[in-house]
């Protein structure tokens, strides 16, 4: 008789999630993405939920996104002209950007990097995932060649860290229950804004 052979993840019943922080510590609030998931650590996540930050590794989270997963979920700021905070949910057309521009291996345009795992996907015939974006608007956007770092968030970007752990909450028992829950073109589904009056940053 055999050992009985442990049941990888990828075997459970039940759909798998990803969580994804995104983003550059030291450059405001980018950080926006991976400060959730720090905040995230720790807490308890139902089976099948998978929680890690990326940071700036494009072409890691481009090769995750082949692991079998139903659903990803990128959380980064995401500047669309609300106000500083503001909370969105969002689902991207993943046919956008162009396959032939591959991400840096120290880099993160999410654009770049979905666009890559398209590409794979399509060498492998593996399955991509759903891809939802839970974006923050940010209020201190830089571009990377400022002379100096700005690490920590803005006030109002740091706000929305707690209730955007709240709202991964609700949208993965959302997902799964229903990995195709609330189909969405890509537009905001829900928008939550803090309520904080201090603009400074952090």
């Amino acid at each position: 008789m055999t050992a009985a052979r442990p049941v990888t993840d990828a075997e459970r019943p039940g759909p798998r999630i990803l969580i994804a922080g995104i983003g550059n510590i030291f450059l405001a609030d980018d950080a926006f993405g991976p400060e959730v998931i720090t905040a995230m650590s720790g807490r308890p996540v139902p089976d099948g939920v998978h929680v890690a930050d990326f940071g700036i590794r494009g072409m890691d989270l481009a090769y995750r996104l082949l692991d079998g997963y139903d659903v990803a979920v990128l959380v980064d700021a995401a500047p669309r002209g609300e106000e500083p905070g503001t909370l969105y949910v969002i689902e991207p057309d993943l046919e956008d950007g162009d396959p032939r521009q591959v991400p840096e291996a120290h880099g993160m345009d999410p654009v770049k990097v979905l666009a890559l795992a398209r590409t794979l996907s399509d060498a492998d015939q593996a399955r991509l995932p759903r891809v939802l974006v839970l974006g923050c608007e940010p209020l201190v956007r830089m571009r990377g060649d400022e002379p100096e770092v700005a690490a920590g968030l803005s006030a109002p970007v740091r706000t929305a860290v707690g209730e955007a752990v709240r709202l991964l909450d609700s949208l993965t028992a959302d997902l799964l229950r229903d990995p195709k829950a609330a189909e969405m073109t890509p537009t905001a589904l829900r928008t939550r804004r803090t309520d904080s009056k201090d603009a400074a940053v952090s």
